[in-house]
């Protein structure tokens, strides 16, 4: 795997507008286009997919807005955000799986554990934390949580050589690896593990059941959206997007969450519900959650075409688990 796959742009997929207004597809030429604009026509008028447009156009810019207040997006499924990146907490008969941990122990210690109490989640309850991406700021807080309740952190094996290579502050300390398809029961819940590397060597993106008003949903969340910056490493992206997609479709997944929940209209979305819904604005539907998809895998094919028009081919940046997101 190519070493850049582990750098995307600089910044990441917060609650902010893109070089794409208000969604559409960016201008570009040729083949690219063409990608661009059947990832538009996909989208119509859907919020949920104009925003993954904004996070995937190229020279995509995302200011940091102001943190959502914890929340439990389902009965079993609540998040803890700061300003650029999202906590998922899945709760369980016999504990609680975390997904990422924020990006620094003072976040997880100042920010996540009064989050999760906000929403009646018990820190100490905590069995595993689930890193879906070695990047800093879903990794930072995992020690903490693993020195303080015992937690178990588990990674990809690509993602702990890409930390181990890296040396960052506040990396965890090598624990479980996670090998594709691994399913993680704890108590009544279990949560499929898939490799989608592309944004990092090894990203990850659960598959889990997600519970309203006494239904199961098959729940998903992509693991890394931020494109990565080399042609080849966006390829590896392409195909991880294909291969994720029909793995959705033999799940039945009808629901979608991201750990950027920017880039899905995951913060108006959690307003919505704030709000009082009457229906859960994450329940997206299979149809739905297909096409996002689909426009994932238009917008990156348009990344790879923009990439392949350019006198100067993008390559692969010095790898660093300080990017993000």
């Amino acid at each position: 795997m190519a070493a850049g796959a582990a750098a995307g742009a600089a910044a990441g997929p917060a609650a902010a507008s893109a070089t794409a207004p208000g969604g559409r597809a960016p201008h570009a030429s040729g083949d690219a286009q063409r990608h661009y604009d059947r990832a538009a026509r996909i989208a119509g008028d859907d919020p949920v997919l104009l925003a993954l447009i904004k996070a995937l156009s190229p020279d995509a810019v995302f200011p940091p807005g102001q943190a959502p207040e914890p929340i439990r997006v389902f009965d079993n499924v609540a998040m803890v955000n700061t300003k650029m990146v999202s906590a998922t907490a899945i709760t369980t008969s016999a504990g609680v799986v975390l997904l990422d941990a924020l990006s620094t122990p003072e976040e997880a210690e100042q920010v996540l554990l009064p989050g999760l109490r906000a929403v009646d989640i018990d820190p100490a309850r905590i069995t595993h934390v689930v890193v879906t991406q070695a990047h800093y700021d879903h990794f930072g807080g995992a020690q903490y949580l693993a020195d303080h309740y015992g937690a178990r952190v588990m990674m990809s094996p690509a993602d702990w050589d890409f930390v181990a290579a890296d040396a960052p502050p506040n990396a965890p300390v090598r624990d479980l690896e996670i090998h594709d398809g691994q399913r993680l029961t704890v108590g009544d819940t279990t949560i499929t593990l898939h490799h989608t590397p592309g944004h990092t060597p090894g990203t990850v993106s659960p598959v889990f059941p997600a519970l309203w008003k006494g239904t199961r949903h098959p729940a998903m969340l992509w693991g890394g959206t931020n494109p990565p910056a080399a042609t080849e490493d966006k390829r590896i992206y392409l195909s991880s997007v294909r291969t994720f997609a029909e793995r959705m479709r033999a799940a039945g997944v009808v629901a979608e969450l991201n750990n950027h929940p920017g880039a899905d209209y995951g913060v108006a979305r959690m307003e919505q519900l704030r709000a009082g819904a009457a229906e859960n604005p994450f329940l997206i539907g299979r149809a739905r959650a297909q096409r996002f998809m689909d426009v994932m895998d238009s917008m990156i094919r348009g990344r790879i075409a923009t990439d392949e028009e350019s006198p100067t081919p993008a390559a692969a940046p010095a790898s660093t688990t300080r990017s993000c997101c």
